[in-house]
Parts: structure tokens; C-alpha cells; sequence
């Protein structure tokens, strides 16, 4: 499971998911990859759930990158206590993710395996994507 070494602080406040994404927003590694289209959290079960789906689909071939990473701490307060009392105990992590922000990229195999394999990872997570392909790709 995805989640960092060591945090300064142990909670961390929710803020806000606004805007669309200024920074991982273009392919930098690869010649395909997945662009989201709304915001939402992804935790890092579904990270590597998408990861797993990809990489079994492409059989290892070509190489893969993510380019997220939950170091965002979430709480929670147990079942049935009463309002008050504090915030909740650390849960697990999430990254937020902005509406154009590239999730994972692939290089190294053909373009329809690559659609279908990073299509097949999308699946796996909560919000809606787009495939895009590097502008000066040639087959």
C-alpha cells in the first residue's frame, strides 16, 4: 500500500479540490497515458489496484509510471461516538486530484495494447478519465 515514510504532522486539514491541475498535467515520461477529468481522492489501494491492472495487461513489456502519490493523511472518528471530542484518528492516505491531472503513463508497447491496458487501470479507480497519446507519437 502506497503512503510515505514519515509525515511532520499526523492530521492535516481537508482543504479544497478547485481549479484544474497547473502542475502534472502534460505526458513527461511516456507516449500514452490517462488524464483525469473531474477531482477526487485516490487512496492508495486504488493506486495500486490500477498499477496491478495495467501491468498484468501489458505482461510486463514496455515500462510504466505514476505519477501520483497519497501523502495526504484522512482521520476518522469510530462508529457510533457522540460529536465533539476532537478530530478522528489517522485513517489512511489519499491524493487529491484535480480535473487534467496525468495518473499513469506507458511507453514501450503498441498503441492499442497500451489503450486497453491503461483503460482496464481506469477502471479501477473513482473517477472518469481520458487516453491520450504524445503529440509527436508515430507508430
Amino acid at each position: 500500500m502506497l503512503q510515505p515514510k514519515k509525515t511532520k504532522f499526523r492530521r492535516q486539514q481537508k482543504g479544497r479540490m478547485k481549479g484544474i491541475a497547473h502542475r502534472g498535467h502534460e505526458l513527461s515520461f511516456g507516449s500514452f497515458g490517462i488524464k483525469t477529468m473531474e477531482e477526487c481522492w485516490l487512496t492508495g489501494q486504488q493506486i495500486e489496484a490500477a498499477r496491478q491492472a495495467v501491468v498484468r495487461y501489458m505482461k510486463r513489456e514496455g515500462q510504466i509510471w505514476i505519477r501520483v502519490f497519497p501523502d495526504k493523511p484522512f482521520t476518522k472518528k469510530p462508529a457510533e461516538v457522540r460529536m465533539g471530542k476532537g478530530k478522528g484518528a489517522p485513517e489512511g492516505f489519499v491524493c487529491p486530484v484535480t480535473p487534467g491531472r496525468i495518473l499513469i503513463e506507458a511507453e514501450g508497447v503498441p498503441i492499442n495494447v497500451a489503450k486497453e491496458a491503461l483503460r482496464l487501470g481506469a477502471q479501477k479507480l473513482p473517477v472518469t478519465t481520458k487516453f491520450i497519446v504524445r503529440r509527436d507519437y508515430t507508430e
